[in-house]
């Protein structure tokens, strides 16, 4: 059993339960997370929904991308774009669920698990905390409903965030707006009995501790500077030259082009059009084409099959057409993803700093 769904007095309970591969969410895990949901979004005894993972590295280190890639190597690309719609509906779930869900993320939280625990009403983390969202370095883009955070976070942080997959602490994550409420993890097992036992979530608020230092906030001004620029070349011409804005430089020449410039365009039209399901279904437009039209496979083969992390990209950030961005960020027609049975029921996340 990867998924432990139960009720607790008035709390419905759900436990990752695959921490032998840091909780990295299957397609039966996303299946079996929408039905509990779908179940206790109407059940008066649940008052609010408590998430959590078993195992001490991670709440989830992202989705099981391994079957997209075979799949997508022989050509069938429907695997990857099922688990990517029926993940990006549970995402918009919980974001959008009528009680208050909380989210305890110790450990790795990226890509996926930020898209499951990212959009809870309180987000807890702790000191092993870090919250990354890495897409751009496997030929994908930050999904999940991450261009939404990304672009309610402070200033440009969230370009820097998104095109570099800076892992952030505690107090970052907090401070970038991924996270709400620090508290050591010693107490997190006595502050979810107590959750669970009452139905409400302000104990969680009351244990917050002071939350440790950001030191993006320390760098808020130079992030800005630079990755206010209109596009990927103009970051890179205006990053510092010293230790910091080589080391970024090194990191973004590392990074897919395009998906850089995708996610560049994503997060400036999330910070213009917020809410999360929108920003799902703009993300789903390059993801459902990333390993048939995009560099998907590359990414994967070099960070995941072979680990030489030496990707082979069609491109280079100066010779990328802009048009491959619009192709890939077009509407998909009958394919556009949906969400039929979904009403926001809380306004958007406020934005951190």
């Amino acid at each position: 059993m990867t998924v432990i769904a139960r009720q607790e007095g008035r709390a419905g309970r759900i436990t990752l339960a695959r921490p032998e591969a840091l909780n990295a969410l299957t397609l039966d895990m996303i299946r079996d997370i929408d039905r509990v949901l779908k179940l206790w979004s109407g059940d008066a005894h649940i008052r609010l929904v408590i998430i959590d993972a078993m195992g001490s590295r991670a709440f989830s280190a992202g989705a099981d991308i391994a079957e997209a890639y075979h799949t997508g190597r022989q050509g069938n690309f429907d695997a990857g774009r099922t688990f990517l719609r029926e993940e990006y509906i549970v995402d918009a779930r919980v974001a959008c669920f009528p009680k208050p869900v909380v989210a305890f993320m110790q450990g790795y939280a990226m890509g996926g698990g930020v898209g499951l625990g990212g959009h809870a009403l309180h987000r807890v983390v702790g000191d092993s905390t870090r919250i990354a969202m890495p897409e751009c370095m496997i030929g994908l883009v930050p999904d999940a409903g991450g261009t939404h955070l990304l672009a309610q976070a402070p200033g440009h942080l969230g370009e820097y965030l998104g095109l570099t997959g800076h892992r952030m602490e505690p107090g970052d994550a907090i401070f970038a707006g991924f996270a709400d409420h620090y508290i050591p993890e010693s107490r997190w097992p006595e502050l979810i009995r107590e959750a669970a036992d009452s139905g409400d979530p302000a104990c969680i608020e009351a244990a917050a501790a002071p939350v440790p230092p950001a030191p993006l906030a320390e760098r808020r001004e130079v992030i800005d500077r630079a990755f206010a620029a209109p596009d990927v070349a103009a970051i890179l011409a205006s990053l510092p030259d010293d230790d910091w804005g080589r080391t970024v430089r090194e990191t973004l020449e590392r990074q897919c082009p395009l998906s850089m410039a995708a996610a560049l365009r994503l997060i400036r039209e999330a910070r213009a059009h917020p809410g999360v399901p929108e920003a799902l279904a703009r993300e789903y437009r390059f993801t459902w084409r990333a390993a048939s039209d995009g560099e998907f496979l590359e990414g994967i083969r070099a960070a995941v099959i072979d680990k030489d992390r030496k990707p082979r990209w069609r491109d280079s950030i100066a010779t990328l057409d802009p048009a491959q961005v619009d192709a890939m960020l077009a509407p998909l027609g009958e394919d556009e993803l949906r969400f039929p049975d979904l009403q926001p029921t809380r306004p958007p996340l406020p934005s951190g700093g």
